[in-house]
């Protein structure tokens, strides 16, 4: 039998397809390069086949004269155009097209690496540079080789204070940042039942930290029950026989709460390993790990407290925020001392909002901690929001306490 990417790009690994894709976007970034591609190419056949969108999240808002003008044309192209435009607050691109808009079987693709994140809903969700990106505008297809797959298999539930995070950096140090290079990874077994929507997109979210093209969840009554809430019908996608190129086991109980330490992803250790190291900043947020879920789980660890070092919080949407407002986790975070950010990416890229001065350490709930991508001469420590509330709190790497 199939994979799940063989059965959604419609042949088998190591063959070569065009495909339509259902859902393309691009960000502020990328999208002023695909932007400029697109005119090299000749122009033209926007929005005939594809379901198209422009997103503002990664410098949002602009942080100079310069980052502003690129916007002001990229914002009135996507509108001339009839694209469906996200503008400055919205949220991350990611996360937006995570709010009932992508659907199991479809074959996305964004002008971002992250995009894998989207594979968590039973699509088929990978990045793209923006040239390909302008050439989807032009055609709305673009081209595939079908991945081999790695099977994830995942059994019993979590214990203590890990989360979803601590089992992706496992699986990440595991593999390694090349371990799965055009690979797909395949999240199956009956402990990926037990995941929440936002426990599998922090899955997915990581696997291209591994090298992999995309990173899958069948489609099930979670994904069901989920997509329902934003008015769509779906079918679940039934997990079949098939050969994968490798098979890794992970037994959730025996996870533990983990950082990965400067300046690679796939350096892991225990949090326990690395106690007591000074840090100068946390920041709660990202495509990674901002969604309401994690703002509440932060809040509910820091309430009636006060963070010791400056700690800066950024939803990853609009709805985010709204609902952190509503049910009081906001005002939970901003007694505790910490700093409300645009949403959006945040100071994950080093441009803005909390960017890292010479020597200064960050623990971060992001998902990439490469040596100057916070700030030249930072150092950023990857951990869950677990791990991050209960450093804020003590100003040094901390471990989470269990409840």
């Amino acid at each position: 039998m199939s994979t799940l990417s063989e059965r959604i790009l419609g042949a088998a690994a190591g063959e070569y397809v065009d495909r339509k894709v259902n859902r393309a976007y691009a960000h502020d970034g990328t999208g002023v390069l695909a932007l400029e591609a697109w005119k090299n190419m000749g122009g033209d056949r926007l929005g005939k086949d594809t379901d198209y969108h422009i997103q503002f999240d990664h410098i949002a808002p602009a942080n100079n004269s310069t980052t502003a003008t690129l916007q002001h044309d990229l914002r009135g192209f996507a509108k001339r155009a009839s694209m469906q435009f996200s503008d400055i607050g919205c949220g991350i691109c990611h996360q937006l097209m995570g709010e009932g808009v992508v659907l199991p079987g479809e074959i996305v693709v964004g002008a971002d690496s992250h995009s894998v994140t989207l594979g968590a809903f039973g699509a088929f969700a990978t990045g793209v540079g923006a040239t390909d990106m302008a050439s989807i505008w032009l055609t709305g297809e673009t081209w595939f080789r079908v991945p081999e797959s790695i099977g994830i298999h995942l059994t019993g539930r979590f214990t203590g204070a890990a989360e979803a995070k601590d089992l992706a950096l496992a699986y990440v140090g595991k593999l390694g940042t090349d371990g799965a290079t055009y690979q797909a990874l395949e999240f199956v077994g009956e402990g990926a039942h037990y995941l929440s929507m936002d426990e599998r997109l922090v899955l997915s979210n990581l696997s291209v930290e591994a090298g992999s093209k995309a990173g899958l969840f069948y489609a099930d009554d979670v994904t069901i029950r989920f997509l329902k809430e934003h008015g769509h019908d779906v079918a679940s996608q039934e997990a079949a026989s098939c050969t994968y190129r490798q098979e890794v086991d992970f037994d959730l109980s025996d996870v533990v709460p983990l950082v990965a330490i400067p300046h690679r992803v796939d350096t892991i250790k225990p949090v326990d390993a690395v106690a007591g190291v000074p840090i100068d900043q946390v920041f709660v947020g990202t495509c990674t790990n901002g969604r309401y879920s994690d703002l509440a789980r932060f809040a509910r660890i820091v309430k009636g407290k006060k963070v010791a070092i400056r700690t800066i919080v950024v939803p990853a949407s609009a709805t985010i925020l709204e609902k952190a407002i509503r049910t009081g986790v906001l005002a939970d975070i901003i007694g505790a001392g910490c700093t409300i950010g645009t949403p959006g990416c945040g100071p994950c890229l080093g441009y803005h909002m909390g960017v890292l001065g010479e020597g200064e350490v960050c623990l971060s709930t992001a998902n990439r901690n490469f040596k100057n991508r916070m700030g030249v001469g930072g150092e950023i420590y990857l951990g869950s929001v677990a791990t991050a509330a209960a450093s804020a709190l003590k100003g040094e790497i901390t471990s989470p306490e269990v409840g």
